[in-house]
């Protein structure tokens, strides 16, 4: 890493997943028409969710952070923007019930165009092409022109952004939060689920919590706090010159920010210490992830854990664990324990989908819901283990009833894939999967919350 941090310091070190453009000139121009552009979040609000996250890393709230696997132009639309909205508004109410205490909601959304690749190129139809990258890179079509590297795709990148955002503010602060519709969707929910006995208890007593608060004069008419949300954006920020050229000085702080999302994180792939996303991640103020595969040791992740977060400042670093449902015991232990008797003040995470990605018979890429669910279970089982708070889980997921994942209530089989099989790059969770996810979520959290101890649980809240 350099000594002096700037935007641009990163330029100077080696890059991972980077791609490369032909025209250098084009790649420039398009960079400096992002500068001139408007921020598209504020350092105020990147500053808010630090300090809810600080609450997660405290033990006293849970991450939920969910969206899809990579945004796409094609399927920009207001109806797809809102059922995700609502899809995530119920994970989130089932979670918060279960914990007792606030849920912070953190989507993949409004950024997430760019994907990291285990392969620079694949083979469509005996023909070798340059891999997709995600919308804002290159195209899907299987031609060596739509694989192209085109930098004008950052401009729609930020357009559609700033167009998901707003509708976004728009859902979170004009009623479309309201708690009893939110509830309301969940009825309708645990109704059609094949599982609906099991979820159905759950519901009545959310009814009977809303009821009661009703009878108390607390209702959504005088009590803004139940018809509005706090929700906030993220993505994997893997393109840096993008990120480069909407990185802001606040002018009340004098600070950097990141102002493409509230919150990036640092992939995997490109977790390098002396590398250039590193550098890039240590210089912003924004809450920043660090996702940790299995190829993480303990020392390094405090090595690194040092470079993002050298103040321990809770809420700053949230380390996102991917490792598949049967290499959880093998390192996740080891990794927190590392953290725990470092003292570092991290919200601790579960992505469970992107260790337990398979090829079914088919074809298909995809993962296995039962998969999915071991490792969260895993993930919980670890923490309470370890004597650590586990604060989040990391999901890919769609407001539609895709059907990209196996398994789940309506039992998903390979032979289902094809029928509505939509995804531009990783398999995610439909709708009805999402929400059977929350419920698991949910009774872990109930665990936990029974093991800390009526005590704990008050001086908490």
């Amino acid at each position: 890493m350099t000594e002096r941090w700037s935007p641009s310091s990163w330029r100077k070190l080696p890059i991972e997943q980077s791609p490369v453009y032909p025209d250098p000139a084009a790649l420039a121009a398009a960079e400096a028409q992002l500068a001139s552009f408007p921020p598209l979040v504020f350092a105020g609000e990147a500053r808010k969710l630090r300090r809810q996250l600080a609450k997660v890393a405290e033990g006293q709230a849970f991450l939920l952070q969910g969206g899809d696997c990579a945004e796409s132009f094609a399927e920009h639309s207001a109806d797809n923007i809102r059922d995700f909205f609502r899809v995530f508004l119920q994970m989130a109410v089932v979670m918060t019930y279960a914990a007792a205490s606030p849920v912070v909601k953190v989507g993949r959304i409004a950024g997430q165009f760019a994907k990291p690749r285990s392969s620079p190129t694949e083979i469509v139809d005996g023909v070798e092409l340059p891999i997709y990258r995600g919308d804002i890179i290159n195209g899907t079509d299987a031609t060596p022109e739509s694989r192209i590297p085109d930098p004008r795709r950052q401009l729609e990148a930020y357009r559609q952004s700033a167009a998901t955002l707003n509708l976004l503010r728009a859902f979170a602060s004009g009623g479309y939060a309201n708690l009893d519709f939110v509830h309301q969707w969940m009825l309708g929910f645990v109704k059609e689920s094949p599982q609906s006995g099991r979820y159905q208890e759950v519901a009545d007593r959310i009814a009977e919590a809303l009821d009661f608060m009703r009878a108390c004069g607390v209702d959504p008419e005088n009590h803004p706090e139940l018809r509005t949300t706090d929700f906030f954006t993220s993505h994997e920020a893997l393109l840096l010159g993008y990120e480069q050229a909407l990185t802001r000085v606040d002018s009340t702080t004098g600070d950097w920010y990141a102002t493409s999302g509230h919150m990036i994180w640092i992939g995997d792939r490109t977790r390098q210490l002396d590398h250039a996303h590193v550098e890039y991640f240590r210089g912003v103020k924004n809450p920043v992830g660090l996702k940790c595969g299995p190829s993480l040791k303990p020392d390094e992740l405090m090595k690194l854990i040092d470079a993002l977060d050298p103040d321990n400042e809770p809420g700053r670093l949230t380390l996102i664990m991917r490792f598949g449902a049967d290499k959880v015991f093998d390192h996740l232990p080891g990794l927190v324990r590392a953290v725990k008797t470092g003292g570092r003040k991290v919200v601790i995470a579960c992505d469970p989908m992107h260790g337990n990605t398979i090829k079914s018979p088919s074809g298909y890429k995809t993962r296995p819901f039962e998969r999915i669910l071991q490792e969260v279970e895993a993930f919980f089982e670890v923490c309470r283990t370890e004597g650590v708070h586990a604060g989040g889980v990391h999901v890919e997921m769609t407001g539609k009833n895709v059907t990209e994942c196996t398994g789940g209530a309506r039992a998903i089989s390979d032979a289902d894939l094809r029928d509505r099989y939509h995804t531009h790059c990783d398999p995610r969770l439909n709708a009805e999967q999402a929400i059977e996810l929350a419920f698991l979520v949910a009774e872990e959290l109930k665990r936990e919350r029974a093991a800390r101890g009526p005590r704990q649980v008050a001086a908490a809240e």
